[in-house]
């Protein structure tokens, strides 16, 4: 039988650099910076005390008037990915809700699915702290239980604790569109949003669904979130120059910078699209997943899950690395992560490496954790559409091992026709997309 082709009919974005694919693409091309000292907590005793926040959103003027009371108070990543997906979805054609009964254009509610790579949302901390030091037992160091489960009960909204759950957003965007498909999220890790595209390709491929909505969003930037990054020593603490504090392939690189944002691209059958006339932004053409079973944070020294990712991807698409015009790195600001995607590129390309331009976005927005893939897939979408590649900024200081061509600090005419994105992430996972032009 032959392979059902995926074509990707909508866009949407919600990020430190812009509350639209548009504006998002202007500001990288810019190579403007959206990392800023914290304001969303007071991160002023933090080893790191910037991050990459989105400033400034109003979900409540983007959603629909007739929408669920509670979406109106969604957690902060679902808000993201609410406002990301209304902006997609509008670009298909397809109306808000989805009817109920399918027609020749509208394909059926059991049709239509949603996988999201979403990460935890941030927890009520204000009110979890307070409750808890309001139930110390004066007389010893021990919590009074029932005083505890009244000051709670009483300072914490049980709708927004839920809301932090990695699974809400897929069942907030499976309420406003009405679509009963299957709705599922992953999360692993910085490369969940790559997955979950991956994951939804194959759906469409086999059958089971004509369209999928993909991508992923979170927001990490809380106590929590940073202490955690910071007592594993993998963020940059350059806080006398937070802009310049992203730097992927860089001598001086120290870490990366959490970010937080969302992003979704709707994915549709390819004649499914061409019969409701949806506008085509590109096609889907491979995918590999991977693990490196080896240690909690790090990848193999020898790049072999990333090596075996990469090479699965092209196999699927039936392509070859003289086919790949450009490369979006997951580029974290690492010193080993650059490293060893550095080596696993010369591994699968062998000289090709050396032609084939690589760049990491991350070092203009941070690292948006679970929606950082898809966010990166979206610039390769748009590179392909506008022919011109993005920038590595702050890429000063070029590293030795690091010596390949990866744009550094400007944006860059290119002709690209297929291009190639690489999530890897933290226990592992290993996740490669490759999106071409659309060719009928």
């Amino acid at each position: 039988m032959t392979r059902r082709r995926v074509v990707i009919t909508g866009m949407g974005a919600v990020t430190p650099l812009g509350h639209s694919v548009e504006e998002l693409w202007r500001n990288i091309l810019a190579g403007k910076s959206g990392i800023k000292p914290t304001s969303v907590f007071n991160a002023s005793t933090f080893p790191t005390q910037f991050s990459a926040e989105v400033q400034n959103y109003d979900l409540a003027a983007v959603l629909p008037d007739n929408v669920n009371p509670l979406q109106r108070q969604a957690c902060r990543h679902s808000g993201f990915i609410l406002g990301a997906a209304l902006q997609a979805w509008r670009q298909t054609r397809l109306p808000i809700p989805l009817p109920q009964e399918p027609t020749d254009h509208i394909p059926s509610a059991e049709q239509v699915g949603i996988y999201l790579g979403a990460g935890e949302g941030p927890l009520d901390f204000d009110n979890f702290i307070t409750a808890l030091t309001s139930s110390w037992k004066t007389d010893e160091r021990n919590i009074d239980w029932l005083r505890w489960a009244k000051t709670a009960f009483s300072r914490m909204e049980a709708i927004r604790e839920l809301g932090q759950e990695p699974n809400m957003p897929s069942a907030h965007l499976a309420q406003l569109f009405q679509v009963r498909g299957p709705c599922m999220s992953c999360l692993t890790a910085c490369a969940a949003s790559t997955q979950a595209i991956g994951e939804a390709t194959e759906l469409i491929r086999n059958g089971q669904t004509d369209v999928m909505i993909t991508g992923g969003c979170h927001s990490m930037i809380h106590v929590l979130g940073i202490t955690g990054f910071n007592r594993l020593t993998a963020l940059s603490t350059r806080n006398d120059n937070p802009q310049a504090s992203s730097r992927p392939f860089d001598r001086d690189r120290d870490g990366f910078v959490v970010a937080e944002g969302a992003a979704i691209i709707i994915l549709e059958e390819l004649q499914n699209a061409k019969k409701r006339g949806a506008p085509i932004f590109g096609e889907i053409l491979g995918y590999g997943c991977t693990s490196d079973a080896f240690r909690v944070t790090d990848q193999h020294e020898t790049g072999r899950g990333g090596i075996a990712a990469v090479r699965r991807a092209l196999e699927d698409a039936q392509l070859n690395v003289e086919d790949i015009d450009y490369i979006s790195a997951h580029g974290t600001g690492t010193s080993e992560n650059d490293s060893i995607e550095t080596l696993v590129i010369k591994t699968v390309f062998g000289d090709r490496a050396y032609q084939v331009p690589i760049s990491s976005v991350k070092s203009m927005m941070g690292h948006l954790i679970a929606a950082a893939g898809v966010v990166e897939l979206i610039t390769c979408v748009l590179a392909i559409r506008d022919q011109v590649l993005p920038p590595t900024i702050n890429l000063e200081n070029p590293d030795p091992q690091c010596d390949l061509d990866y744009v550094p600090n400007q944006a860059r005419k290119a002709p690209v026709g297929i291009a190639m994105s690489n999530s890897f992430g933290f226990g592992g996972q290993n996740n490669t997309v490759i999106v071409g032009k659309f060719k009928d």
